[in-house]
């Protein structure tokens, strides 16, 4: 499993034109499903995510989680993290989990993420979504779980 976290001040995804989640200041996390994740790694991973610390505080740039600044987190799927791209030009998806088990995985990171912090938002798995974000830095951290 994969978290790609973005630090933004602002992020929101649409889909047919109408917004489906936005948030403010905090994380966009793109989250790919692999074959043989678990829900334990979902849990552990969303922990991880929640405690990354990738905000500033007054001694440091990158010292506090998102917690720790009361931001929110936007949680969108995407199975193109799984991509492998080392034969040719034309990514390979044969590591991604099959999308009944990477919808669940997916929803059970969710649920991991708003039993820990309250200001969780979602893309919808597997729709056609259009992201909008302003990177914050820019700060890209990639979590494997």
């Amino acid at each position: 499993m994969r978290a790609l976290c973005q630090r933004v001040a602002g992020a929101s995804v649409a889909i047919g034109g109408d917004t489906a989640a936005r948030i403010d200041h905090g994380l966009l996390v793109f989250l790919g499903v692999f074959l043989d994740d678990t829900e334990a790694q979902a849990e552990r991973l969303a922990a991880k995510t929640l405690a990354l610390r990738v905000f500033a505080d007054a001694s440091k740039p990158i010292n506090r989680s998102v917690v720790d600044v009361g931001g929110s987190v936007l949680v969108v799927s995407q199975f193109t993290l799984a991509a492998d791209t080392s034969r040719g030009n034309r990514p390979s998806f044969g590591h991604a989990a099959e999308p009944e088990r990477a919808s669940a995985l997916y929803e059970h990171y969710v649920a991991a993420m708003k039993q820990r912090w309250q200001h969780v938002a979602t893309g919808v798995f597997g729709a056609d979504m259009q992201v909008s974000l302003v990177n914050d830095g820019p700060v890209t951290i990639l979590l494997e779980g």
